[in-house]
């Protein structure tokens, strides 16, 4: 298997963004017949090992992101979402500098009111739950498919097994 150019490693990258071989080719910088380019790209393995690869890259960031924004709606501090609450006047450059993540919405009512609506703390526990028991069952299967060939291997249960070592077998 080739090294790839930077043309071919673009190629993967504008590829993983659009998801289109043609307009993956033509933002590469392959100008003839870009579509007949792109899927010959595509037909290569070193090409698609590299998409893979750096698909599995984004995941991992992707998820890391949402874990880091799950943690910050369960556990973020409101402090200045009070301050704008009873602060009147405020510059925009004041309320930019202002940490408002875990706003869901604001109104402000003909009264001259303000109504901020908070994102589900709790749904947000919910959701990092899920996650850390997903990456658990991940584990899990892992642990029990290895546990499983064992079984297969020694012909027995895991508590055979078990009371083999124990008996000194």
């Amino acid at each position: 298997m080739r090294r790839l150019n930077k043309k071919e490693i673009l190629f993967c990258h504008q590829y993983l963004k659009t998801g289109d071989e043609k307009e993956a080719a033509i933002l590469s910088g392959y100008t003839s017949s870009p579509e007949k380019v792109g899927m010959e790209l595509l037909s290569r393995e070193e090409i698609c090992k590299e998409i893979d690869r750096l698909y599995s890259e984004k995941k991992k960031k992707l998820t890391h992101q949402a874990i880091i924004g799950y943690e910050r709606l369960a556990f973020g501090n409101i402090s200045d979402i009070i301050k704008l609450i009873f602060t009147e006047n405020m510059s925009f450059e004041e309320i930019r500098k202002m940490n408002l993540f875990n706003i869901a919405e604001i109104k402000k009512p003909r009264d001259g009111a303000l109504e901020i609506k908070f994102f589900d703390r709790l749904r947000a526990l919910e959701k990092l739950e899920q996650i850390d028991s997903h990456e658990d069952m991940k584990q899990k299967s892992f642990y029990q498919a290895l546990e499983d060939s064992i079984q297969k291997f020694c012909g027995g249960s895991s508590n055979q097994i078990e009371e083999e070592k124990t008996v000194g077998i």
